[in-house]
């Protein structure tokens, strides 16, 4: 095998040491969390930066099991999906937790998701009961699905139209009873995470107990091999992401680390947390470390603390890397690859390339194995060579949820996730990631689904035909802009589809820029060419 990890059979595998995942078919995600909690009881496990609610990792055990034996009580059964729709906060691990220590299975929503975006995650995923916090109330209310409110003591008045109970009530049922024993296995599902995945339309990412505890375990090698422990970490990251709640919490949790959550972002608010409770490891999106390097704010603040900051949900450049390290000079600067398919993670920068391998995404995590392919001729390529990004471990989803055709287009029968991403090794092994063959705008790390909008943009009445693309934007990374055509004789301005697309998205998914043209490029079996947009975009800028 060279130093690249490449080796005669086209395959990279990790330099690290090899990864050890437990024997018993019968772990489960949380049991396993727990497995040494009992000799660091009393240390912090979770804290909350706007509450200020901290829990040890015996109270942290213990509430688990309350939460999971309340859902019980509710009839909450093995299998069974729970929809967790909440900003950050201390509860938000309780309650993922909670769901998948009884067997059943969560799913996250972005808070930020409009009422229409929620109900066809609904649709898909056939939740039996909902968790979510009063201010989102609005968007729920109308799916008429029992709901467990956190923080809802109180606000019956303001809540009345939908059978629920307060996240307080749940603990107190769980208080009475014991949870069920129940049998789970690694093999049984965890979560469905929305991904829009190697294709536009957003799909529910299968991740099972065996996923999590793997890619927890490739996540923290690092530290084991340092004989790194208790360690603090900030999650800002949204939990309902796998970056924030794999990355952010699981991984740090089960290893015994502290993890102190924030729900509202801001980055003065970042700044104060970081110096308030001596973080040491900071998981950011490109958006906020650019921030970072250029803000002239971070010098009042006390960062001392950081040991390590690190990027992922998109690439980084080496440039802003650089800068953000001398901005924290006791820090490493790091970047790590991964997708919802594969549990957060594939590549990490390795803590003996400190600094020296800036723009590099890092390598292979243990036990993961990866092909760089050539997309026409289907062969596996060597190092320095640009293909498609191919990965295999136990981390890789088990499919998409009930969509055997978007499965079969990622997942081959030999179990390699083709990733839509283009990208090469270097002869360290440093994984580059160059391009997207799959059509996702990356905006502040958000995933933004190009035929989603096409589809929204086409339900205007006075809009015959559309296609999205990204821009490049200094600060978001990637905006979405469209290219439409109107119905002769038409008076819609750029103004009337921006607030009509507006109304009916998230934030994020909002268009930056209208062109109005005549006709939008297809291939000739009806696929936008949005290549040939991209180019046209290019040439005018």
């Amino acid at each position: 095998m060279e130093k690249s990890g490449y080796g005669k059979d086209g395959i990279f595998r990790s330099l690290r040491p090899p990864l050890r995942l437990p024997k018993d078919e019968n772990t489960d995600m949380v049991s396993f969390m727990f497995r040494d909690s009992s000799s660091y009881a009393h240390r912090l496990a979770l804290a909350d930066a706007d509450s200020g609610e901290k829990l040890s990792f015996r109270e942290f055990k213990d509430k688990v099991s309350l939460v999971g034996s309340g859902l019980s009580q509710l009839g909450i059964r093995k299998g069974d999906v729970v929809l967790l729709f909440s900003p950050n906060s201390i509860y938000f691990p309780l309650c993922f937790f909670g769901i998948v220590s009884i067997g059943a299975v969560a799913t996250t929503v972005n808070p930020l998701y409009t009422a229409m975006e929620v109900a066809k995650q609904v649709r898909d995923s056939k939740p039996k009961l909902i968790i979510t916090v009063p201010e989102l109330w609005n968007k729920v209310e109308g799916l008429n699905l029992p709901a467990v409110v956190i923080g809802g003591d109180g606000c019956h008045k303001r809540l009345p139209t939908s059978p629920f109970i307060s996240f307080s009530e749940v603990l107190t049922m769980g208080a009475q009873k014991n949870p069920p024993d129940v049998i789970i296995k690694q093999t049984d599902t965890a979560a469905l995470f929305y991904s829009s995945g190697t294709t536009g339309i957003n799909k529910g990412v299968v991740l099972n107990h065996r996923n999590f505890v793997a890619a927890a375990l490739m996540m923290t090698s690092d530290q084991e091999l340092k004989g790194e422990r208790h360690l603090t970490f900030l999650c800002l990251l949204p939990m309902f992401h796998i970056y924030g709640l794999g990355f952010g919490a699981y991984g740090q949790l089960q290893r015994g680390n502290a993890v102190v959550s924030m729900g509202k972002f801001t980055f003065v608010r970042m700044l104060e947390v970081i110096q308030e409770y001596k973080i040491t490891h900071l998981p950011l999106v490109p958006p906020i470390v650019i921030a970072v390097a250029k803000e002239n704010i971070v010098a009042r603040y006390d960062l001392s603390s950081l040991k390590k900051v690190m990027s992922g949900a998109a690439p980084l450049g080496k440039d802003i890397m650089e800068e953000c390290a001398k901005r924290i000079p006791q820090a490493a600067v790091t970047q790590g690859y991964g997708l919802t398919e594969s549990c957060g993670i594939a590549t990490i920068t390795f803590p003996k390339e400190r600094n020296s391998h800036f723009g590099s995404a890092g390598t292979l995590v243990p036990g993961l194995e990866a092909k760089i392919v050539n997309l026409e001729t289907g062969r596996s390529l060597p190092p320095n060579q640009s293909g498609e990004v191919w990965l295999r471990g136990p981390n890789i989803m088990t499919g998409y949820f009930n969509n055997p055709n978007a499965t079969k287009m990622t997942l081959d029968k030999e179990g390699w996730l083709h990733t839509g991403d283009m990208g090469y090794f270097d002869d360290e092994g440093g994984l580059f990631i160059v391009d997207r063959i799959k059509e996702l705008i990356k905006y502040k790390g958000f995933q933004v689904p190009p035929a989603e909008l096409e589809g929204l943009l086409l339900t205007h009445p006075q809009i015959v035909d559309a296609g999205v693309i990204p821009l490049p934007d200094l600060n978001a990374g990637e905006v979405p802009i469209a290219y439409v055509v109107r119905t002769p004789g038409s008076s819609l301005t750029e103004k009337d589809v921006m607030a009509y697309v507006a109304k009916q998205v998230a934030p994020f998914k909002r268009l930056h820029r209208i062109n109005f043209v005549d006709s939008i490029p297809k291939s000739s079996s009806g696929k936008i060419l949005r290549r040939e947009l991209i180019a046209k975009t290019k040439s005018k800028l």
